[in-house]
């Protein structure tokens, strides 16, 4: 099988081409990439010189880049978004472009590719908005209430395939990731942001005081979900992937703190963004019972093996990080 891969120089799209790579000797990938500022060739450079991997430089955006990417390809799974609230806060053209038009250019490609037999739209758990108290959590049947530009562009592009589907008969699957965290995550994202801010010397900037609840998914476990789902999802069909790992930003900058020999006087609390969710959660009994994904690593494990890797690969973030030190944004942020 050749699978198209949209944003696969991201943080999971590269996760999950090695994963594919690994797991499907006969399997081969194109991977179509617009290198913005989060898309990084580096992410896959122990991969670049095999011949089942073709990269195509170009942006969902683009009606002829798309053409070129799909050939020979039987399946699409697509990762390629702009992701990061904060940033959605600043300017929301730019998600706009790439996760509503872009996804609708992709969308009009695909459906004229008789050899194309599955498209997999990765969205996120934003798209239901913020539960507003510790209990009960969102199903696929859940009203989408998104609550910021970045969420309310993905929500955008849920409603694009359901209509394309529902218009054109067109046969896609939507899945809802809860926060993803591990190897090759930009390092504006909190956890890589803490890692690589002690390695430095530097404090742990928490919005508000750090109340807020995500569940964590290590991104290991989000590629094994995506398989299944590839390969035994129903068309058709929405599946939320939770971690199953519910915790409040303080509690996860703690346990960073403790594994990495810190104390807590390296946090320092920042004024709390604008729309600040205050809980995400999903229900993914669907997944767990239809195709019988369970997520395998725990938050401790999963944060052991990311500090790790971002210890052993400081070639990877350190460019990176002194990029974004010189544009002086100062995001920070709590989402994948």
């Amino acid at each position: 099988m050749r699978i198209l891969i949209t944003g696969g120089c991201g943080f999971i799209g590269s996760n999950f081409i090695r994963y594919m790579l690994n797991k499907y000797p006969d399997y081969e990938i194109t991977n179509l990439d617009a290198l913005t500022y989060a898309g990084n060739r580096d992410n896959l450079k122990d991969i670049e010189e095999d011949s089942r991997y073709r990269f195509v430089h170009g942006r969902v955006e683009d009606p002829e880049a798309v053409s070129e990417a799909l050939k020979g390809c039987e399946a699409v799974v697509h990762f390629a978004a702009e992701s990061h609230v904060d940033r959605s806060i600043m300017n929301a053209q730019p998600f706009l472009m790439t996760n509503v038009v872009g996804l609708q250019v992709l969308l009009d490609t695909v459906r004229n590719r008789e050899n194309i037999k599955r498209f997999i739209h990765i969205s996120t758990d934003e798209v239901y908005g913020s539960l507003e108290t510790d209990e009960g959590s969102f199903t696929e049947e859940s009203p989408l209430l998104p609550n910021s530009p970045y969420s309310a562009s993905k929500a955008g592009g849920d409603l694009l395939v359901r209509a394309c589907m529902k218009t054109y008969g067109f046969e896609a699957i939507i899945v809802r990731p809860s926060n993803n965290y591990g190897p090759y995550q930009f390092p504006e994202k909190l956890i890589p942001l803490m890692v690589t801010n002690l390695m430095d010397g530097k404090n742990i900037p928490v919005y508000g005081k750090g109340l807020n609840i995500r569940d964590w998914l290590f991104v290991e476990d989000t590629c094994r979900a995506l398989d299944l789902i590839l390969h035994s999802g129903k068309s058709g069909e929405i599946y939320n992937v939770g971690g199953g790992n519910e915790r409040r930003n303080i509690e996860v900058v703690k346990k960073v703190l403790e594994l990495m020999g810190f104390g807590e006087e390296q946090i320092q609390f920042v004024p709390d963004r604008p729309g600040h969710d205050y809980r995400y959660s999903v229900d993914s009994s669907k997944i767990q019972k239809e195709l019988g994904w369970h997520p395998e690593v725990d938050l401790e494990e999963g944060l052991r093996r990311t500090i790790a890797w971002y210890r052993e690969n400081e070639w990877w973030w350190r460019p990176l990080k002194e990029r974004l030190n010189k544009e002086s944004k100062g995001f920070w942020t709590d989402k994948r």
